[in-house]
């Protein structure tokens, strides 16, 4: 069934002011013009939206959802995901800070006449968009689904889903700050067709406010950090609805006990921690999320 009810969705927070005007630049130039724009907005009103990206008078409609005060990262995402999916046959997830390929909205529908799920790669850019030489997504030969339990490139910046699969993984959980993870995983677990593209359809920029950093060097602080989101996003996955194949949660517990251990292990000792940072840093980057938590490379390291 062809996606024809499609929205582009991205969301805009004060942090990303500077890049929203290139982001929709990125957005206006589509060869698939026909979808809808709407934005979920934190800390910010609709009229600074509107401004920082230079919409005018004559440009289409674009949508504000405007969280509550407080919200969590989650929560702001969950507000407006809730209200598109009942009014859209799909949704293009995209981030405000990250740029579109002129092709990335036709790829995205003609995807979803085969699979509930697509994603593609991005290229990697720095803070002013210049290129880095590098794709993120899986290596080759590496299935972007079975990954799901440690590592993830399903992002809400790279993805487009069916509302019907997608209304399935509702509700978001507001204190898990990796959305996109959660929701790939439990459209694995209802049994979604998913599909990897890697041609790269997006541009994906690396820059001081990223939560989920991908190129090293690592800081302690931000192992640290990275560590507690996956932990958290183990923790709503194993808690919540909807349930976990078996087979699945068996992974994904394991990997939940696997990760715990690791942060237990650097908390523990400042020798271990500095080890640890230092041979991550020193190994090949991967481009793809949370590489970075609990490397299967340096168990030696983070176990010793």
């Amino acid at each position: 069934m062809p996606a024809d009810r499609l929205a582009l969705y991205t969301t805009a927070y004060p942090a990303v002011l500077p890049f929203l005007a290139q982001w929709y630049a990125s957005v206006r130039v589509q060869t698939d013009r026909d979808f809808d724009i709407w934005i979920g907005v934190d800390a910010l009103s609709r009229e600074e939206v509107l401004a920082a990206l230079g919409a005018g008078e004559d440009d289409p409609a674009i949508a504000t959802v405007l969280a509550p005060p407080g919200s969590s990262p989650a929560r702001v995402r969950a507000h407006a995901i809730d209200r598109m999916v009942d009014a859209y046959d799909a949704i293009v997830f995209t981030d405000s800070d990250d740029l579109l390929h002129p092709g990335r909205v036709a790829a995205a529908r003609a995807a979803l006449e085969h699979y509930d799920v697509a994603a593609c790669a991005l290229r990697m850019v720095d803070a002013e968009a210049r290129d880095l030489g590098m794709d993120f997504g899986p290596a080759e030969g590496e299935d972007a689904v079975e990954m799901l339990p440690r590592n993830n490139v399903f992002g809400l910046s790279n993805t487009a889903y069916r509302t019907e699969i997608l209304r399935r993984c509702l509700p978001i959980p507001a204190e898990n700050p990796l959305v996109d993870w959660l929701l790939a995983t439990r459209a694995h677990g209802l049994g979604a067709r998913m599909a990897f593209d890697a041609t790269p359809l997006m541009s994906y920029r690396q820059h001081g406010e990223n939560i989920a950093r991908v190129l090293p060097p690592f800081s302690l602080a931000e192992v640290d950090a990275a560590s507690r989101h996956v932990l958290r996003h183990y923790e709503s996955l194993l808690d919540g609805p909807p349930r976990l194949r078996d087979a699945q949660r068996e992974r994904i517990d394991a990997e939940s006990r696997r990760v715990r251990e690791f942060h237990l292990a650097l908390a523990e000792s400042a020798e271990r921690r500095q080890r640890y940072i230092e041979a991550l840093n020193a190994l090949p980057p991967r481009c793809v999320w949370w590489w970075c938590v609990a490397n299967p490379k340096l168990e030696d390291v983070w176990r010793s």
